[in-house]
């Protein structure tokens, strides 16, 4: 039979089959069998061959080959036949070191790895390898192909964004360069693989909706604060996630370098409403974390939390990060000095680089605390409709 794709999709049993196979005539050796299950009928790829006087079979899988990757893998196995060589028992020497899987080695990657990086990198490290590349752990590192890595990459892309995906294919990229290291893979299969496209953001909340979103966080509980804390102060999620009662001052708050991205301890001076903020929340006698409701870490609900939100919002699609940058833009359209600007959200780059980074070691601390403080009255003063429009920040009248 010429099979085609199309043709092979089609292929059904007749009423009274239990099983068929069809060969390929453009393929020798290549068969697909139809056989009827409890589930309806099953397809699988068959590779025939002759050995020692007997007929064997090398089962490939259907659906995740199709017709010319399943051609192209009967080629490769035609050609290990010439050379002696028997599918079967690679096969089985295959799950023999079925122990090399990656789930089965991660955990001793995980361990070396753990006292070499900070603790928020070794949590991102971990979460890439054991959620976003959880599909690969059934398999044996050295059976692990440029195009499974691929393929991942863009299941995380389309779940969970470009920036996402190229931060977990740099942790996979470093773990089988270890595994490569230690003779468990020949070549390292993350090496040349094409990342997805980077999503531009430039995303600025207008007035209007930081009304919107000022109002819809109004009640009580850990996401409401933490959106109204980074809106207020330009402060990174993960800072004010993982808030520490202990990093919280009379005047500021103080959070330590190995918590902070750019390993810079960031200084975040206290006005009024983040002081309110602050007040309303809970303080628990077992755990040092301002929110989250285990005793070992902050808050973690971000996905839910998020989704949840979303559904009350009449906004277009945002994420937390577009309040920092509207922190940002919106300040320095109140007239705070750009220096000033990058001081207050501790972002390492224009006059903190080349010869000013290395000796301008000037906190800011009263140029920062006025400019949170600018920023916090408008805030307010859109929050209570005083300041409305497109703009973060209307045109003044020339």
């Amino acid at each position: 039979m010429k099979l085609t794709d199309k043709a092979v999709a089609a292929l059904s049993l007749r009423p009274s089959e239990r099983e068929r196979t069809e060969s390929d005539d453009a393929t020798t050796g290549l068969y697909i069998r139809l056989r009827a299950g409890a589930n309806g009928t099953s397809k699988r790829w068959l590779f025939r061959y002759s050995r020692g006087g007997r007929q064997h079979k090398f089962t490939l899988d259907y659906p995740a080959f199709n017709l010319a990757a399943a051609r192209k893998q009967v080629g490769e196995l035609q050609a290990k036949r010439r050379l002696g060589l028997d599918p079967a028992e690679d096969r089985r020497g295959g799950q023999a070191s079925a122990f090399q899987t990656m789930g089965a080695v991660l955990p001793g990657y995980l361990e070396h790895k753990r006292g070499l990086v900070r603790p928020r990198s070794f949590v991102e490290l971990q979460r890439h390898l054991t959620k976003h590349y959880a599909p690969l752990h059934r398999h044996p590192l050295d059976s692990i192909t440029m195009s499974m890595v691929a393929a991942a990459g863009a299941a995380i892309a389309k779940d969970s964004g470009s920036t996402t995906a190229k931060n977990a294919w740099r942790s996979l990229h470093a773990f089988m360069a270890w595994a490569l290291r230690q003779g468990l893979i020949e070549r390292n299969p993350a090496v040349g693989v094409e990342h997805p496209a980077d999503r531009k953001r430039d995303r600025l909340l207008t007035a209007s909706e930081i009304r919107t979103l000022w109002q819809a966080t109004a009640a009580p509980g850990d996401f409401n604060a933490i959106v109204r804390l980074l809106l207020l102060t330009g402060c990174r999620a993960s800072e004010i996630a993982g808030l520490r009662w202990s990093e919280i001052f009379s005047d500021r708050i103080v959070i330590a370098a190995e918590r902070v991205k750019n390993g810079r301890a960031h200084t975040v001076p206290l006005t009024a409403a983040v002081r309110a903020i602050l007040d309303q929340r809970p303080r628990a006698s077992t755990s040092d974390f301002v929110f989250g409701r285990d005793t070992g870490r902050g808050f973690t609900g971000w996905s839910s939390s998020k989704i949840e939100i979303d559904k009350r919002l009449p906004l277009q699609p945002w994420v937390l990060h577009d309040l920092r940058r509207t922190f940002a833009t919106g300040a320095c359209e109140l007239g705070v000095a750009p220096h000033v600007v990058e001081a207050a959200i501790n972002h390492v780059s224009g006059f903190r680089h080349g010869v000013a980074g290395v000796y301008n070691k000037a906190a800011l601390e009263g140029p920062i605390r006025h400019a949170l403080a600018a920023w916090e009255s408008h805030v307010l003063a859109i929050a209570e409709g005083r300041v409305h429009g497109d703009r973060v920040v209307p045109l003044r009248a020339m």
